[in-house]
Parts: structure tokens; sequence; C-alpha cells
């Protein structure tokens, strides 16, 4: 019998294992289940990685790689150009050179680099350490180049060409050039190189593309932008290009017809920086409908920028020149809000047109604690008797504070319905113009100061009821609720750009008119609202009396909102011509207006003459 082999490590074993009081035990299936789970979790979170670097970023990555390599170089193509309602062409395409630095190239060698360095600082005027402090920023994962200059002229491409760095590289492009900046700067916007993070939300993007970084050239962009050709540029083993392909040609971009009048937009910037600078106001805003169809034929914002050139003053100016106003901007619209509290009021059976309501100045609210001293809310001046006509032409705030709020037997229509009617004409919602940043506004309610821990009063009623208090809304949903009460009830969704059309002159897309919302069918409470507003300029007592020797019917609006604790006013005019056929609908607002909205009627007064004579005459 074969003797069995015994092992010395067997043998500790089994000693060891007579002093303990234990037997050897397989590993729970628990334990299994937990190691295979983790397992599969690391797996699927390479393989996931995997897929999406090599799937969803397989172009984002292969563009660079390429780049890198110095294989590719991109033929800049021709932004769309974009025109006015008359096809004047509101911006300008010029030929330029821009110096770009191949950071693969100069990382290679110190010496080159130390050259490279020392050409640029004498060529371009650069002081010493700057191209380091540009260098500074770069992320050498994502960047194979950086721009050193954005406009070489021709003595600095000479120069720069005849040093034959392997590290410089001049590109052609088109630099974007706006013909009239300041009165146009909100409205078309500008153009700028993608960044960083522009480069991971849009993968169609190239590294030092141009896009546009605010107004219609932001939001018309992808359309725009057209598509760069390509060259592929075949070396030799001592990095020599030896032969170039072009393997995409160039597509320029779409043309922008837009609604805009270029000289009546002119006209209206110019007329209302006037009046600003006058007063000594901060800002203001200009714009023009066609109450008719929602074209915009005017946007207008001060103070403006020069966009061909956008400085570091621009950026940290008080004033905030940079910012639209007539989208993005919230106010409180004052008593520009009245003639739809007038159609609530009579949609709703508040009140009759014809009854009239006392103003001596003020009315007072009793105070059931304080029996001696009521809540007083003043109107602006004694109006005597006014019905709704009168009310609306005079601007009386009692008569709204009653038919708003409600006072002795008259009822009011109370914060619920006032609500209603704000949301029913578009205010606390986006109108859906085609630029980006536009503001929702704000509609208080009871619920929501409650929240705040106060509690919503009659007074406060009373405030949103003129316009005041803690409504607010931008200037456009302003003026295209005025334009609903011209045209008789539609709302239209305001608009700018009406075609879209490729560079063989296709039609790539038509903006047809949308109508949002229809109270045509109220169109006899609409006139009786609409005669308030006509009596406001034909009536010696109105508030826009001063449009009474117009050559056209003028039905408008005035409004003075109190702001910073009622020591600014924000000074507004909302009106529209000729009244039997709106052609035009205005809006004019002058921030801190001192004297209120006396300074924005002589602004909309010169506008609309000018409209009438350039416009309504010349289409007769």
């Amino acid at each position: 019998m074969k003797k069995k082999d015994l092992f010395f490590e067997e043998a500790v074993l089994d000693d060891l294992s007579q002093n303990f009081d234990s037997l050897e035990q397989p590993l729970s299936a628990r334990a299994f289940k937990f190691i295979g789970f983790f397992t599969v979790i690391i797996i699927f979170i390479v393989v996931g990685r995997l897929l999406f670097l090599g799937w969803f970023k397989n172009d984002f990555y292969k563009s660079r790689a390429l780049a890198n390599a110095g294989q590719i170089t991109v033929v800049r193509t021709q932004r769309g150009i974009i025109f006015d309602k008359f096809n004047k062409p509101l911006v300008k395409n010029l030929p330029a050179y821009r110096l770009n630095l191949k950071l693969v190239e100069f990382f290679k060698n110190e010496e080159e680099r130390t050259k490279t360095i020392k050409a640029l600082q004498e060529i371009l005027n650069l002081r010493a350490g700057e191209i380091e402090n540009l260098l500074k920023g770069v992320n050498l994962e994502k960047q194979n180049s950086i721009i050193i200059a954005k406009k070489l002229n021709v003595d600095q491409l000479i120069k720069i060409k005849n040093l034959n760095l392997p590290a410089l590289r001049i590109d052609d492009y088109f630099e974007r050039e706006y013909p009239d900046p300041f009165a146009f700067s909100h409205l078309i916007g500008y153009t700028g190189i993608a960044s960083d993070s522009d480069l991971e939300n849009n993968l169609s993007l190239s590294l030092n593309d141009i896009i546009g970084k605010s107004g219609l050239e932001v939001y018309y962009d992808k359309e725009l932008r057209g598509e760069d050709g390509e060259i592929i540029n075949y070396k030799n083993v001592k990095g020599e290009i030896i032969d170039e392909k072009l393997v995409k040609e160039p597509a320029p971009g779409n043309g922008l017809y837009t609604t805009i009048d270029a000289e009546f937009q002119s006209y209206f910037y110019n007329r209302l920086k006037q009046g600003i600078d006058y007063l000594g106001s901060r800002g203001g805003v200009g714009i023009a409908l066609n109450p008719q169809n929602g074209e915009v034929l005017a946007l207008v914002n001060l103070p403006s920028f020069d966009n061909n050139e956008i400085k570091q003053s621009d950026l940290t100016n008080q004033f905030r020149p940079l910012f639209n106003r007539a989208i993005s901007g919230v106010y409180t619209p004052g008593s520009t809000v009245k003639p739809l509290v007038a159609f609530a009021a009579l949609k709703e059976n508040i009140i009759e047109p014809e009854k009239e309501i006392y103003s001596a100045g003020y009315i007072d609210v009793p105070n059931p604690y304080h029996p001696d001293q009521p809540s007083r809310f003043v109107d602006w001046k004694p109006h005597g008797w006014v019905n709704l006509y009168s009310a609306i032409a005079r601007s009386s705030n009692v008569y709204f504070y009653e038919v708003g709020g409600g006072f002795g037997n008259q009822k009011g229509l109370g914060i619920e319905k006032l609500k209603e009617y704000w949301q029913k004409f578009g205010f606390g919602e986006l109108t859906g113009i085609d630029l980006a940043g536009e503001a929702k506004g704000f509609l208080p309610d009871p619920n929501t100061k409650e929240k705040k821990g106060e509690i919503w009063r009659l007074g406060d009623t009373y405030n949103v009821s003129i316009g005041q208090g803690d409504l607010l809304i931008t200037p456009l949903q302003l003026i295209n609720y005025i334009s609903a009460i011209a045209n008789g009830g539609k709302i239209y969704q305001p608009f700018i750009v009406k075609k879209i059309i490729s560079e063989k002159k296709e039609t790539v897309k038509e903006t047809n008119p949308k109508i949002i919302k229809d109270y045509s069918s109220d169109i006899e409470i609409i006139k009786k609202v609409q005669k308030g507003m006509i009596d406001g300029v034909e009536k010696s007592y109105g508030t826009s009396h001063l449009l009474a020797d117009l050559p056209m019917s003028v039905a408008a609006k005035t409004g003075s909102s109190q702001i910073e604790n009622k020591k600014k006013i924000n000074a507004f005019f909302v009106g529209y011509a000729p009244t039997e056929n709106p052609q035009i609908a205005i809006l004019v607002l002058v921030e801190d207006a001192r004297e209120g909205s006396i300074n924005t009627v002589p602004i909309a007064k010169d506008v609309l003459k000018w409209y009438y004579y350039n416009r309504i005459v010349k289409s007769l």
C-alpha cells in the first residue's frame, strides 16, 4: 500500500484546527453577489464612458486630434447677412486676418519659443509678459491654438509671414461690422469666439469659431453661422506639407430678413436719446409694433453700447448698457394698466361705462382700530365726477381704486379677477419673441404675500389697480397688450425675423403671424376702452392732449410709476395710430423721469409724426 505524502502545512493546520473549535466554511452566497454586483457597476461605468467618448463625442475629439496633428486647415465661411424690412443690410462681413499661436509647435522647442515671443512683442507692440499671461488660462487638453491678434494690418501681416515661424499661423476670416452700432446693438447683438463652455454645450462647434453672443446673432446663430470648409494638409516625416486637398466646401450662412424698419429705428433711437440726455435720465426703452400682425418695427434700448467693440467699461457700468431693458427689464407699469382694468370691469359687469364716480383727489378707507386715522389713497389731482371714458383720459386713480378694489357701495374686481385678466392679456408669461433673455415679470397675489409672512390688504389691491405695488411686467408685454386693444382683441406673438433665405435664394423658413389669444368677441367692450384712450388725446383734459394736432388720429395712455420708495419716477407712454385702422403701436419709457409722464409725450409725438410722414403718407 502506497504511503500518503505528508506536508508540513497540512500538519500545522491540523494541529491548529484541534485548538480551535471551528470548521473551514465557504464564503456566503451574499458575499459573492455583492462582489458580482460591484464588478458589474464598474464594468457599466467603464463601458458607458467609452461609449460616451467614442460615440457621442467622437466628432469632438476627432476634430481636435486632427487639428493638433496639423492635418486640417479650416476655410472660414461668411456669416449670413441680416436685413431690414426694405432689404437694407444691417451688418457687413469684412475680410480680415488674425494671428493664431499653435501651442503644439510653440512648446516643442524652448529656443523657438523665445524667438516667437520676442518677434510678436516687436511686431504687435505687446507688453512684456502679455503672451505668457494669455497662456495661463489655456486648457491644453481642449485647445490646440490661441488667438494672439484679431486684426492684423498689412504691414504686420507681411512681417509675420516673413518670419516663417512654425508656431504662427495666419487665418483668413470675415469680421462682423455693424454700420449703426448704438441704435441696433441690443436688437442685432454681437459675435465672439466660442468659449470652452460653448464647445462643451455644442459639439458642432470647433476651436476659434465665431458665434453669436447676444440679440439676433445668438438667437439665430445656427442659421447665420453656415459651415466652414476644410483642407487636409499631408505632411512628410519631417512635418513638411507635401500636398493639400479641399475636402469640404465652405457654405455661407443664411440671410435673415427682418420686420425692422432701419430708418425708423435710427430715428426712434436718436429722439429717445435726445430726450433722455436732456433730462439727465439713466435709461429708457422705445418699442414699435404693427398691431395687425405682431411685427416688431423698432426696438430701442438706452443706454446702449458699440457692438463692434465691447469694452471693459460696458461690463462695469452701473447703468448696465448691455442689458436689454425692452424684453428683460421688469417695471411697475403705472397708469398704462388702466385700460386693461377698464376692460375687466366692463366684462365682469362691475360698472357701466357711463356711471360716474367722484374724485375729490383722494379716498379714505376707514380704520376699524383707529377711526380718526383712516388710510388715505390719493389721486394725482382732483378730477370731480368721472365715468369710464374720462377716467381713462384723465387717468383718475380714485375711479380705478374703486372699480379695482371696491369702495362703499361700489363693488370692485378684487385681486383674483385682476390677476386673471393680467394673465389673459399676457402678463406674467413670455411673449415668445425671437430674442434670448426675455423675462416673465411678477404677478402679486395674497398667497405669495402670505408666504413672506405678510397679509394682503385692500390697499394692495388699490395699488395694483393703478399699476403700482408689486406688479412687474416687461415693456414688451405692455405694448403687446396695447396692440390687442388697438386691433380689436387679438394678441399676437411678437416676431422680428420674417424670412430666412439661403445663399441659393431658397426660403429656409418663413414666419407667419401667430395669434396667441383672441378676445375679438368682446369688440363692443374694447371699443369703449378705445374711446377712453382716444379721449386722452382729443379732449382738452386728456393726459396726451399734446398729440391732438398730429395729422392722424391717435389713441394713447400715459403712466407714471413711483420707485425706490417714491424717490424716483419711471414715465411711460403707450399709444397707437391711426385709430380707425391702426398701423403702429408704440411705447416710450424714460427711467427716472423726474416730472413723470409729461416727459414721454413729446418724444412719442415726434416719433408718431415721423412715421406718419415717412411711412403712412408714402404708402397712400
